[in-house]
């Protein structure tokens, strides 16, 4: 078929649909730019390639569960000192921590962005390629739980292993009850050396007595984690405390006093 009416029914069935939504615009553009044949094919790859990048990186943010407006450049580093910038960046820019199935360890009190910084560098890494699922501890420890009443926890636990990085906030807020720690466990063991975890976590490991009855399981957790990981400990005052203080201030025309 070298009639030219037939390229739009060849691009359909190749699947090549930006390609086959541009083509006509781009080639008068050619025409006008006096580009080769070879580099107007470039271009119209190059569409399509950009095309699907995109679409792909759409799919992989809705299908994370990301709570929006966490990206690095809404953060305040100014706000926690403690945190070091470069080193969050550097997680942010390179996946090559989630490819060797390395875990992230967020800890500290409340309100220090723990899961700000999380969600920014599983943002940065989804623009990588990288399929990520954010979800509260708690919620997915009792998905897990009915799975394992309904004998089906191994594949619950499989079809989590699809996302390279799996993101569990607030770990400290898990119940410490033997079904939860169990099913937990298991995920935790599961993952073992084959997809990357963070962490956030209000509980330092002296504590996770509190998640984990089992002092045994609790040690075996925490070994299997650590492994490979990084542990970012964030000290300071809670910026959502210091906001309000401030907001509160306002509001009332400087009339209050903020006391430490």
């Amino acid at each position: 078929m070298n009639n030219v009416s037939s390229l739009p029914l060849l691009l359909k069935q190749l699947k090549l649909m930006t390609m086959l939504k541009l083509w006509e615009d781009h080639e008068q553009e050619a025409k006008n730019n006096n580009l080769s044949h070879a580099k107007y094919l470039q271009l119209l790859v190059e569409l399509e390639v950009n095309s699907r990048y995109s679409s792909k990186v759409k799919r992989h943010m809705r299908e994370s569960k990301l709570p929006s407006g966490k990206s690095i450049a809404t953060f305040n580093f100014t706000d926690i000192p403690s945190i070091n910038k470069s080193q969050i960046d550097a997680f942010t820019e390179n996946t090559k921590w989630v490819n060797e199935c390395h875990n992230i360890l967020l800890f500290g009190a409340s309100g220090l962005g723990k899961t700000h910084l999380a969600c920014a560098i599983a943002y940065g890494a989804i623009t990588q390629g990288i399929r990520v699922l954010f979800t509260k501890t708690t919620a997915l420890v009792q998905k897990l739980q009915e799975a394992k009443k309904g004998y089906c926890l191994p594949e619950a636990i499989a079809k989590l292993n699809k996302y390279q990085l799996l993101i569990l906030d607030d770990i400290g807020y898990v119940k410490k009850d033997e079904l939860e720690t169990n099913v937990l466990f298991e995920l935790i063991a599961d993952r073992y050396e084959t997809g990357s975890i963070i962490i956030t976590s209000n509980l330092a490991f002296s504590e996770w007595d509190k998640i984990f009855p089992d002092s045994m399981a609790a040690v075996a957790a925490i070994d299997r984690i650590v492994h490979h990981s990084t542990i970012i400990n964030i000290t300071g005052e809670s910026y959502r405390k210091k906001n309000s203080q401030y907001k509160n201030v306002f509001e009332n025309g400087g009339e209050n006093v903020i006391r430490n």
